[in-house]
């Protein structure tokens, strides 16, 4: 029972990201203002507000999990999310819905670093690495059931994607409060910088802010260009930050370890091209074509189900002969998935010959690509820094997500229909050079080896050698 409230929650929180895609459309239908719906850029904080926000506290509340204990952190995280999903359901207006979806993505950020944790505490030993698959598999099951439950959800109103969050919560709550073991607390020192986390939050907010609305101010306006500078000077802080607190967000020093570092940047393209694809699709068919959210939904089916199949098809092709070929690979085919729809793309709907060879060209690469380069970076960590290092891999490819809308939202403007179908060659260009480039980082992974010399400091060592600010 433990075990299913683990999987339970993993799968709502997963399903996010595909339902709230699917809906979008209907969102900013629902507010239009003088029978106009929300401009693409207002929409694109729907996404944007969420993934920024799960970034940026995914490490603080993986910390705080082992500090405070597991149990209470996950438990809390599946209280916020489910209210959160009430409160978005309830949004009278979108910078309320914005809003909630800041609170919903802190419940995410509370559940998503506790629940392996969590789950690996009601299996015996020998059970464990199965137990760490199937929480894999279940967010590869969101991924695939998540569009068609979406469609389905938004056939009856665009609400009901957040609504249908109340009773498994309620149900996860109860059922959690009943089952779950409560591990003791590892950690007694301090909580990772949060004040860091402030700061690379307000640093990508400003960024995409900038990206987004640009089409519309200008890229030479005073707007514009004091958002970005804005967006270079906090960066800046959190980083110089960084280096010098005691417990930082960021460890700069695990950047160092080769593998670690390829695999992040490699996680952050990807997950730019990924977010661009993404979206363009569930635009594509709703705006384009004029195909209902359901119908969208299905079509969209075939490339998330083939992640998990690809990802434990090629498990054993992983550990005979490494990351990198599967990261080359996978690049390779997600860069043809796109550059096959600037193609063959048709305005008029041509599902078969347009949308559904690139979606099992997409799915095969996302299935080589992504679990890939998430196990090369945690695995390349020293034991004492794998959880850290997997929220931060993690943070990473919420970061590429929000950047990856608001690149899509700025090739796009406001404009969406049919005539825009130049804008959308460029984007799936655009994605697919990144994938290039991802495969390249790919090649590094191949001749990259973990230095066994770089120091992992606790957090006293450090604080006896850095600032704390």
């Amino acid at each position: 029972m433990a075990a299913g409230v683990v999987v339970l929650a993993v799968f709502m929180t997963n399903l996010d990201l595909w339902i709230v895609n699917v809906a979008l459309p209907a969102m900013g239908a629902s507010f239009s203002h003088g029978g106009r719906p929300a401009s693409l850029a207002d929409l694109s904080w729907v996404l944007n507000a969420y993934a920024i926000t799960l970034a940026a506290l995914l490490v603080v509340l993986g910390r705080a999990g082992d500090r405070i204990g597991q149990r209470p952190v996950f438990i809390a995280g599946i209280v916020v999310f489910t209210v959160a999903s009430v409160g978005c359901a309830l949004a009278p207006d979108l910078g309320v819905l914005v809003v909630a979806r800041v609170v919903q993505a802190a419940g995410a950020a509370a559940q998503l670093p506790t629940s392996l944790a969590l789950l690996l505490a009601t299996v015996p030993a020998e059970r464990r690495t199965g137990a760490t698959r199937a929480w894999a598999a279940f967010g590869g099951l969101a991924a695939a059931a998540g569009p068609v439950i979406g469609g389905l959800l938004v056939e009856v109103d665009w609400r009901w994607v957040f609504v249908v969050n109340l009773p498994v919560g309620v149900v996860a709550v109860v059922a959690g409060l009943i089952a779950l073991p409560a591990p003791e607390a590892r950690e007694t020192g301090p909580l990772p910088d949060v004040w860091g986390a402030a700061l690379v939050t307000v640093a990508v907010a400003a960024l995409t802010g900038a990206l987004v609305e640009a089409p519309g101010w200008g890229w030479t306006s005073g707007r514009t260009l004091g958002i970005l500078a804005a967006a270079l000077v906090v960066g800046a802080w959190f980083g110089w930050r960084s280096a010098r607190h005691a417990t930082p967000l960021l460890e700069l020093h695990l950047l160092r370890l080769p593998r670690f570092g390829v695999a992040g940047a490699g996680t952050f393209l990807f997950g730019v091209a990924f977010a661009v694809m993404l979206l363009s699709n569930v635009l594509w068919c709703q705006d384009v074509w004029h195909w209902s959210a359901l119908r969208t939904g299905v079509a969209l089916v075939p490339g998330p189900a083939l992640v998990p199949i690809v990802t434990a098809l090629t498990a054993r092709a992983a550990h005979r002969f490494g990351h990198g070929p599967l990261v080359v690979a996978g690049g390779l085919l997600f860069a043809a998935a796109m550059l096959w729809r600037v193609a063959m793309v048709s305005t008029a709907p041509d599902y078969a010959r347009d949308l559904l060879p690139s979606m099992v060209l997409g799915g095969i690469g996302v299935g080589l690509t992504l679990g890939t380069l998430i196990a090369a970076g945690v695995q390349s960590l020293p034991a004492a820094r794998t959880a850290t290092g997997s929220a931060l891999v993690n943070s990473f490819r919420q970061i590429s997500s929000a950047l990856g809308v608001a690149v899509l939202v700025t090739l796009l403007g406001s404009r969406v229909d049919a005539g825009s179908a130049g804008d959308f060659r460029l984007a799936w260009a655009f994605a697919a050079g990144l994938s290039v480039l991802t495969s390249l980082l790919g090649v590094l992974l191949v001749r990259a080896r973990t230095p066994a010399a770089v120091p992992v400091r606790s957090g006293p060592e450090r604080a006896s050698k850095r600032t704390s600010v």
